[in-house]
């Protein structure tokens, strides 16, 4: 079931992004679009199986092929993918902002990959901590935990929400509609750590936490944004 949501995540995130591109007006050529989305998707390939593996620090004594292709995390394919496209954009001389696009098919697709991830429960790693609350749920083993899945569902959503609204009420500048779903989804990530059972650093954070900080700074300026938006 979690390849069958993977799948239609990939599809129903594609469709969408063709049926936004015939409406809208891309400064972006269809060749350095095409050379952009090479330099994204190597990047989120290297970096979601890199952070992947740096989620658990000390296993990395028996790293090995297996272990590259077993772990992966959406987090780091966002940074990774961010920065492939980031490199692309200035070899092949674009200067416009290419993410805008990619937002709401993004969002979408993010949202039925972690309803695969619940589907899938203890096996897929990504269950929360023991809970009481009671929407806490028992995934298999008569623990009732966080369904951290569905609490990045109701994100995603609200994100997407969010961005309707502020787009209803006012065009924002361009390249911040990204922006805003990255700072936005970085935020939550960096959160939703103390919900689930990881391995911590000594200094008390998390390697995904450490990479949320770095793409929060980042997007800093956008934080500004957040607390007062331009009219």
């Amino acid at each position: 079931m979690h390849l069958f949501f993977e799948i239609l995540a990939y599809i129903v995130g594609y469709r969408m992004y063709v049926w936004l591109r015939k409406r809208t007006v891309d400064p972006i050529s269809d060749e350095n679009r095409a050379w952009i989305f090479i330099g994204a998707a190597a990047g989120a390939f290297i970096g979601s199986h890199l952070l992947g593996i740096l989620e658990q620090p000390a296993e990395l004594v028996h790293f090995s092929l297996l272990m590259w292709y077993a772990n992966k995390t959406i987090l780091g394919g966002l940074l990774g993918g961010l920065i492939g496209v980031e490199t692309t954009k200035k070899i092949i001389g674009v200067d416009r902002s290419s993410g805008d696009l990619l937002v709401y098919p993004l969002l979408a697709s993010m949202a039925i990959g972690r309803l695969g991830c619940h589907v899938a429960g203890l096996e897929d790693g990504t269950f929360g901590l023991p809970s009481n609350l009671p929407w806490a749920m028992d995934f298999g083993d008569g623990i009732r935990r966080h369904p951290v899945n569905l609490y990045e569902i109701f994100i995603l959503s609200a994100i997407a929400c969010y961005l309707w609204w502020r787009e209803k009420k006012t065009p924002l500048p361009e390249g911040m509609r990204f922006k805003i779903f990255m700072t936005g989804y970085l935020l939550w990530r960096f959160l939703a750590e103390w919900l689930k059972p990881v391995w911590w650093f000594p200094f008390g954070l998390t390697s995904i936490q450490l990479a949320c900080l770095a793409g929060l700074f980042y997007y800093r300026k956008t934080i500004t944004y957040f607390i007062t938006p331009k009219q």
